[in-house]
């Protein structure tokens, strides 16, 4: 079987019952697959046997009131106005139909848009409304043109959100799943919430990602951005399903709980809460034993940081642990595994997140030699943590000064303070006996 096409007059098109080769279909620029259309002479020539069989002329409801023409697009000077579509946008090196009076033109693929959509941020199909209006979308909140729009409860939507976002994300920097939202009454903030990937404002009169367990929002796009979000299939859950999700939100849980600690000994208090008083860690040869004295100029082997009450000691040797430093988990995704030092000569390393000298406890992943850790006090790089509202902002050596810390022999902790308590216009530090900037 042959035809003569419109955009090749030299010679016939053959047909072909199965197409499996490399070839492109000239008219929409995907891989021809299946029934086709090809020329023998001019091996370059080929089209799905659909797009060579496309009518010449078409009546389309956004432009009613002039035939379009079907013409070869990737012939048309690119720097012309109407060789762009009217739907998407875009030039695209492929066939369109046009009217070439009114300079309007529409690509093969978007003049046949489908006129229902099933999504899944929407309980109801949505229909395509063929007319040219401007709107704004009720899950992004931008402006468009030609709405899909469901008749049942008036709610107005881009194709690309209809068919882009989904109703449950996970993002890599947060435990839980994030559901898209559609009320600002969900969020127990008063004022406009901050996303948590960005810092930057969200719009609660429009759709947003939320955590309602953590109130954790954050943005649509900043959600489903491939650097944030994590690839694991969220089921859309559906009635009987209440188990799948409590084990589903477990696996999803940023961490994996392997022990890094074995109990020796528990107290048993008059609330009836365990207390674990003895333990064995995996970071230590002794057992650690727990305490709430005061410990001097003793540091933390896990952080490095002053070590305050509750905290586990080695009665063998100068080992310390805070209690929070205990409870780490031993892996988390990536996946890490929770190291004593870091597995270098040095046993120090660059923290890949806030990119600080560091040692001590190290989050470590052998195939990319990613490191996270705690930063040294001493140690400052051009990091600036800012409010997103204001103008304050904190290198990040300010921003990870511990709340308490010991001096030597002094009885009580010191508490870091933003205000001066001190009446008396003087301000000498007790130690080094400089005077010091009361805004500081």
């Amino acid at each position: 079987m042959e035809i003569q096409h419109f955009c090749h007059d030299d010679h016939p098109l053959v047909f072909n019952e199965d197409e499996r080769g490399e070839n492109r279909c000239l008219a929409c620029r995907e891989p021809v697959l299946g029934p086709s259309y090809s020329c023998i002479t001019c091996k370059w020539y080929h089209h799905h046997k659909s797009c060579a069989e496309l009518s010449r002329e078409l009546q389309h409801p956004l432009h009613p009131k002039h035939p379009l023409i079907l013409f070869d697009e990737w012939e048309i000077d690119e720097d012309k106005e109407y060789s762009k579509c009217e739907v998407c946008k875009e030039h695209r090196d492929e066939y369109a139909y046009g009217c070439f009076r009114c300079n309007f033109n529409l690509h093969t693929k978007c003049a046949f848009l489908p006129l229902t959509l099933e999504s899944e941020v929407h309980d109801y199909p949505l229909t395509r409304i063929w007319k040219f209006m401007k709107f704004t979308c009720d899950l992004c909140g931008k402006e468009g043109n030609v709405p899909f729009l469901c008749a049942q409860c008036n709610f107005c939507i881009h194709e690309t959100c209809a068919s882009s976002y989904l109703r449950r994300v996970k993002a890599i920097r947060h435990n839980h799943p994030l559901h898209l939202t559609y009320s600002s009454r969900e969020v127990p903030q008063s004022d406009f919430p901050f996303c948590q990937l960005c810092v930057q404002k969200v719009d609660t009169d429009y759709r947003f990602y939320y955590c309602s367990s953590c109130d954790y929002v954050a943005h649509l796009d900043c959600a489903m951005d491939e650097r944030n979000r994590e690839d694991i299939n969220l089921l859309k859950l559906t009635n009987g399903e209440s188990n799948e999700l409590e084990i589903e939100d477990l696996e999803l849980d940023g961490s994996v709980d392997l022990a890094t600690y074995i109990v020796k000994k528990i107290n048993v208090g008059e609330d009836g809460i365990e207390i674990l008083t003895e333990i064995k860690h995996f970071s230590h040869e002794h057992d650690l034993k727990l305490s709430d004295e005061v410990e001097n100029n003793k540091k933390c082997d896990g952080c490095l940081r002053a070590i305050l009450p509750p905290f586990y000691k080695c009665a063998k040797c100068n080992f310390f642990l805070h209690k929070s430093c205990i409870e780490l988990p031993r892996k988390k995704r990536h996946p890490l595994t929770l190291l004593p030092k870091a597995p270098y000569w040095s046993q120090s390393f660059m923290c890949n997140a806030c990119e600080q000298s560091c040692n001590g406890f190290t989050y470590y992943c052998e195939t990319c030699k990613f490191d996270l850790g705690n930063p040294f006090p001493q140690s400052q790089n051009s990091q600036v943590l800012r409010c997103a509202t204001c103008e304050f902002a904190l290198d990040f050596k300010c921003a990870t000064l511990p709340l308490t810390t010991r001096y030597k022999q002094h009885e009580h902790p010191f508490t870091l303070s933003y205000v001066v308590e001190d009446d008396s216009g003087e301000y000498y530090c007790d130690i080094c006996e400089e005077e010091q900037d009361p805004k500081h």
